[in-house]
């Protein structure tokens, strides 16, 4: 088991959230609370109302456990893995090469008894090879459609960007709407469907930018780092006797499909006040007006920062989102939905500064 102040979100004050002020610094995986001590009036929910998380909030911590055997740091981006995917939106990792991205990916669909399946984009891989294509049976004299990757329960995309644009364009339809049309027949994927992608930030040479269109479609974009000093030394010791990382095998399901559902039906239950929605309406507009971006969010980022709210605060053991579960994920869900100007841009602001502006400008809901 991880340590109970390793998983995302953090604890109300007694009188949450109706009185409720957000700490300054604020981050995902800071503190589990012992136990949801806040009245039921400050929620507006009656006792035969609230949820029971922990069975939900255990499983998390073992998910951290897991994948830690391998990983060194990363919290916050496991957190907004495991809440992404109950929360039920997909992921675009962004990271210079060989910090961890896919290897983070794939611990975690082992963590979860379900399908997995990789596909290594590439400047000359076809639609159908990502979603399959008809060929003709011999034996019976008859088309069959034959399932390309992408059917599965946990589908890792490394290097999205590697990829031309009709190649890209294959994963609208199914990201979107959780289904593939092909030959005029339609789909359906197998709950859950959860898609994460990495693309490398710094390398351009051979690469097509994905459209906003297809950056709308991922819940949030998560963008890692270099580990510090300490934990570079820490992945040295754990892997001086263990060069072809068979630590691997030692990783065990905690998930399953069944519970993935069961746990992304009792994020659905979170309560949320109509004065934080309100809040959400009021972040998400102040980006279509922002003198700084030329691109503002569009209502799908208003339902993501609602669903990745419910899922943090669940994770957190809490039955109810406060502002600061709201302020916690503004960034990860609107940091690739928005575009700065020109002009802007010319003078270094980058997204995080508007985003961060925008959160200090709208006034918090008491």
């Amino acid at each position: 088991m991880m340590p109970e102040d390793e998983i995302t979100g953090q604890a109300p004050e007694p009188n949450a959230p109706e009185n409720y002020e957000p700490s300054p610094g604020g981050s995902l995986g800071e503190l589990i609370p012992e136990e949801v001590s806040a009245p039921e009036i400050s929620t507006g929910m009656a006792p035969a109302d609230r949820i029971d998380l922990e069975e939900l909030r255990e499983a998390a911590i073992s998910v951290r456990a897991e994948i830690a055997k391998l990983i060194v740091g990363q919290k916050e981006f496991v957190d907004l893995l495991i809440a992404s995917l109950l929360a039920g939106g997909h992921v675009l990792v962004e990271g210079v090469p060989g910090i961890g991205k896919t290897m983070i990916a794939k611990l975690l669909a082992k963590t979860v008894a379900a399908d997995y399946s990789r596909i290594q984009f590439t400047p000359d891989l076809m639609p159908s090879d990502v979603t399959g294509t008809t060929v003709f049976n011999m034996a019976d004299s008859k088309f069959q459609f034959t399932k390309g990757p992408v059917f599965s329960n946990i589908v890792l995309i490394d290097e999205i960007n590697r990829a031309p644009a009709k190649t890209q364009a294959a994963l609208f339809e199914v990201m979107a709407e959780q289904q593939v049309t092909v030959d005029g027949t339609t789909y359906t994927m197998e709950d859950p469907f959860f898609v994460i992608a990495t693309q490398n930030p710094i390398e351009q040479e051979g690469t097509y930018r994905l459209p906003e269109a297809q950056l709308d479609r991922f819940l949030v974009r998560i963008i890692i780092d270099y580990p510090d000093h300490e934990e570079e030394k820490e992945i040295l010791y754990r892997f001086r006797s263990d060069f072809r990382q068979m630590q691997q095998e030692k990783v065990n399901p905690v998930f399953t499909k069944a519970l993935v559902a069961k746990y992304s039906a009792l994020v659905e239950k979170i309560f949320i006040r109509d004065e934080l929605l309100d809040y959400i309406a009021a972040l998400v507009h102040r980006t279509r007006t922002h003198p700084d971006l030329y691109l503002g969010a569009s209502p799908r980022a208003s339902l993501g920062i609602l669903r990745l709210s419910k899922a943090v605060a669940a994770l957190s053991g809490r039955d109810f989102v406060t502002p600061d579960d709201i302020q916690q994920v503004a960034f990860p869900v609107l940091n690739h939905r928005i575009i700065l100007t020109p002009e802007r841009e010319m003078e270094g602001f980058g997204a995080k500064d508007v985003i961060s502006e925008i959160v200090r400008a709208i006034e918090v809901p008491r």
